[in-house]
């Protein structure tokens, strides 16, 4: 049932994301918050697979590629995103350098795991993109050269940022393709943690307001984003081709739009709505099963 409906409901989780991004840059350093999740949703998983008596990795390497993969999908990933955001780079232009990744992978995956991407799959991904720049096309367009000059370095973060989940997707595929998903995710959260603390105390200042709104946008982070969709991730990522589950990330910038619009009032345009429909068709084209085409 949970694989079913894996590829509906983590496009639908992980678009919260930006949301979260954009309640929690009222009263927290982007990075600091992030060290604070990655802790919490490390711990809480931590007790859930002692109580569920999970199997724990049972070698080195297990353990080394499992803190590896955490910190690519976790902190260079989340991190980079974030840090970008909160230093003056539109959500709108960080949202279609995020789109890239699926064309990145669909680049490497022939040459790093051996997936074969055809002309179809193709297709869905150049419709797929297409559809996301209409999406985006309204709020690109109201840039200034003069905000875009400015956000130069939080550009070149959020294209690290980008790369990294991409590699730690790779990674996830190559080197974690057996083990209990609940104690690697574990130890993915310390690989995170780790590496993201130090991060904070480097380049952010280290402040959290706590209120009840923080309360809640940190609970929605841990329980919804960092347990519930990471592990839909990991789950899509070991049981279906890493190209096909990339391609899911399409599907999150116009989910957030649509958020937006009922949560803040922003407006939807005719050919925003275009540009989901049309994202939605790239997706379903190349998440066609090989074995179903002609």
């Amino acid at each position: 049932m949970i694989v079913t409906l894996a590829p509906i409901l983590f496009p639908l989780l992980w678009s919260t994301g930006w949301i979260v991004a954009r309640y929690s840059a009222d009263f927290a350093d982007p990075l600091f918050f992030l060290a604070l999740r990655y802790l919490l949703a490390g711990l809480a998983l931590a007790a859930f697979a002692f109580l569920s008596r999970a199997q724990w990795p049972r070698t080195r390497v297990e353990w080394r590629h499992a803190l590896v993969s955490g910190a690519l999908l976790h902190t260079v990933y989340l991190g980079g995103v974030w840090w970008a955001i909160a230093h003056g780079l539109p959500a709108s232009l960080s949202a279609l350098i995020a789109a890239l990744q699926p064309i990145l992978t669909a680049l490497f995956a022939p040459a790093l795991v051996g997936e074969r991407i055809g002309l179809r799959r193709w297709s869905g991904v150049m419709v797929g993109f297409l559809g996301i720049a209409l999406v985006l096309a309204p709020k690109l367009a109201a840039l200034e050269g003069a905000q875009v000059s400015a956000a130069l370095a939080p550009i070149a973060v959020n294209v690290i940022a980008m790369i990294g989940v991409t590699a730690g997707s790779f990674y996830q595929k190559r080197y974690i393709h057996s083990g209990d998903l609940r104690t690697v995710a574990v130890l993915q959260y310390v690989g995170a943690f780790a590496v993201g603390l130090p991060l904070a105390a480097a380049f952010g200042d280290m402040h959290l307001n706590w209120s009840w709104t923080a309360v809640a946008v940190m609970a929605w982070s841990v329980l919804v984003l960092s347990i519930g969709a990471v592990a839909l991730l990991l789950l899509l990522i070991r049981r279906g081709e890493v190209s096909r589950s990339a391609q899911l990330i399409f599907l999150v910038p116009p989910l957030s739009a649509i958020q937006a619009h009922l949560l803040f009032g922003e407006t939807l345009s005719a050919l925003q709505i275009f540009g989901m429909a049309l994202t939605a068709c790239g997706v379903a084209l190349a998440a066609t099963p090989a074995k179903a085409r002609a």
